[in-house]
């Protein structure tokens, strides 16, 4: 993904509100050996961005003076209640930066699996996204987990994820933690009847006919 960043020369809360009363988001840009440098964005051009996964995970192509640098989002700040951004910190990459990053797992085949087809099961998704380590040139988009397989009362780990070369998973002191769990509906589930509302057209009929009969 693209996105167009200006050169901040002022700094200080007076100057970050008046960028903010202006549609601009203040924000900073580091790393790659490089001095950091203070940028501004727009507004509401950076929060559609922020809604898009791609932007939250993968190197992105920054404009910046005329200049094109690779960049990884690194943090931004919210207001408490109101949908603005208020900061945003980038991090400058090369081909040997080595990163550590969270990315989304996406599953596939849930639909497909014996849990799901036959025992009607309900998966459940216990972790979104898994924290990497590896070269930011070797980042991946997301992390694909194949559910088709998947049978009742069976569960996945993140060392049954098939990960790209070049990728290592850093699972913070858990050695195998869960990614997918089945668990079987409830008899209760399974019998709760299936009611179904009257067509609005028979209630106006019905009304109509009360109506002629009381002439």
């Amino acid at each position: 993904m693209k996105f167009v960043a200006y050169e901040r020369t002022l700094q200080g809360t007076g100057a970050s509100r008046r960028l903010r009363n202006a549609d601009k988001v203040p924000g900073i840009v580091y790393g790659a050996g490089s001095t950091p440098a203070k940028i501004e964005l727009d507004h509401n051009a950076l929060f559609f961005a922020l809604k898009k996964e791609a932007f939250h995970s993968s190197i992105l192509e920054m404009e910046l003076a005329g200049k094109s640098e690779q960049v990884l989002l690194r943090d931004y700040q919210l207001h408490p209640f109101r949908p603005i951004v208020l900061h945003i910190d980038f991090q400058r990459v090369d081909a040997t930066t080595k990163v550590t990053k969270k990315v989304p797992l996406h599953f596939t085949k849930e639909d497909e699996s014996p849990a799901v087809k036959i025992d009607k099961c309900v998966v459940n998704h216990v972790v979104t996204e898994l924290r990497i380590q590896c070269l930011a040139s070797e980042l991946p988009e997301f992390l694909t987990v194949n559910l088709g397989e998947l049978a009742r009362g069976q569960s996945l780990h993140v060392n049954d994820i098939e990960l790209p070369s070049g990728i290592k998973l850093m699972t913070q002191g858990k050695t195998n933690p869960v990614i997918v769990s089945v668990s079987a509906l409830s008899a209760e589930e399974e019998a709760a009847p299936i009611v179904v509302a009257a067509p609005a057209a028979a209630a106006g009929k019905g009304k109509k006919t009360e109506k002629q009969n009381k002439k």
